[in-house]
């Protein structure tokens, strides 16, 4: 058993630490005010060769594993960049992982090396305004015509598509009375976001405002055939290959996020002079943060463990959600330690914590609920009846 990482893996970080270094506070709280993509963090991440680091090496990527992509993004998080740096590149480490696993090698020669070298964008539309997390139930729908399909239906959260040119969509191709399990019947593309048959709509909200978030309205998308991932009907098992890494990744972030906050607040705790003695001379002041390092600690270590579980190609199922159950919660005591800890310049948007605060929300939230989280376990691991 390793509870240390390899010199390549400390190099990774190292590197993707300098990059962070080049953008400041200053730089993370204008995209926060303004709403600006922070293309020229991407553009020096993509410089670096980092957005393939999961990728295979013949399409341009490093070949490498979602342990060293967690590195990756953990770093990004904890350098303050939080979720408005993690999330910007977020998507290339984990999305495209579909391909490489169900696509044919047409695909992967046309669809990989854009996206590492940073030329395409792509997006993600899973979710639905009327389905939540309830996945298959999906009502958009994928109806075949000869050599292509033509798509109609809405989705919802779709993470930079106000920028992207790229999709990666799931459908319904079968009706769902038709099919004997409800995770039949989907199926996925990775195809061009044509914008004269998709509106995309910014949804406003509390925080990471220069990571745009969506609603998608498709009217009869035309996507060719060659543009499927997998078999038709295989969708939900093509997806299943993202959602693992989906939640290791954001478990990570929420880690780095929480590790930023809480090393701010242990800076403000020893600077800060209040009836002649630091504040964090105070035992309710220091142990609280005490209690934030070992959960934050803790819940890192099995971010790992899923980690390593998912490139030994083991199952990782309920590693991964526990990872990012842990870190989500350890994440947000600990933004909320911080903002608390540093009082009223706590609310200051100078001061940073209270961005993490709102960005750690991200994670909490999504890309799935805490209480399913607990479901899953109860019955996947401890075999309890079906909840819901």
């Amino acid at each position: 058993m390793q509870f240390s990482f390899t010199e390549d893996q400390l190099a990774i970080r190292d590197a993707i630490a300098r990059i962070c270094a080049e953008f400041d506070d200053d730089y993370w709280l204008a995209r926060d005010t303004d709403g600006e993509f922070p293309e020229a963090f991407v553009k020096r991440i993509t410089e670096g060769g980092w957005l393939g680091i999961a990728m295979p090496e013949e399409y341009g990527g490093s070949g490498l594993g979602i342990t060293e992509a967690s590195i990756l993004a953990h770093t990004i998080a904890r350098s303050g960049a939080g979720m408005s740096g993690a999330s910007a590149v977020h998507l290339n480490l984990f999305g495209p992982n579909p391909i490489v696993v169900f696509g044919t090698d047409e695909q992967k020669a046309r669809c990989l090396p854009p996206l590492i070298a940073g030329q395409d964008r792509a997006c993600f539309g899973v979710t639905e305004p009327d389905a939540g997390l309830n996945t298959t139930r999906l009502a958009t729908r994928a109806v075949r015509d000869g050599d292509h399909y033509v798509i109609n239906g809405r989705k919802l959260w779709t993470t930079t598509a106000q920028t992207a040119n790229k999709i990666l969509l799931i459908a319904r191709t079968k009706d769902l009375a038709e099919c004997r399990k409800p995770t039949e019947g989907l199926s996925l593309f990775y195809t061009d976001l044509d914008r004269s048959k998709i509106e995309v709509r910014l949804i406003e909200k509390m925080g990471r405002k220069a990571v745009d978030s969506n609603a998608l309205f498709i009217d009869d998308l035309v996507v060719p055939v060659a543009d499927r991932i997998g078999k038709e009907g295989d969708g939900w098992k093509c997806l299943l290959h993202g959602l693992n890494p989906e939640r290791v990744l954001i478990a990570s972030e929420a880690v780095g996020l929480g590790q930023a906050a809480l090393e701010r607040a242990s800076r403000y705790a020893r600077d800060r002079v209040v009836f002649d003695r630091t504040i964090g001379k105070n035992q309710a002041i220091q142990h609280p943060l005490a209690v934030n390092w070992m959960e934050l600690e803790a819940a890192h270590l099995m971010v790992l463990k899923a980690a390593a579980l998912y490139d030994a190609g083991q199952p990782c199922g309920a590693e991964a959600n526990a990872a990012k159950y842990l870190a989500a919660e350890a994440g947000l005591k600990a933004c909320q330690r911080a903002v608390l800890t540093h009082g009223g310049m706590g609310y200051a948007k100078e001061y940073q914590v209270e961005r993490y605060l709102r960005e750690i929300m991200i994670p909490v939230i999504a890309p799935i609920s805490q209480e399913l989280i607990k479901s899953y376990i109860a019955e996947q691991v401890l075999g309890q009846e079906k909840s819901y």
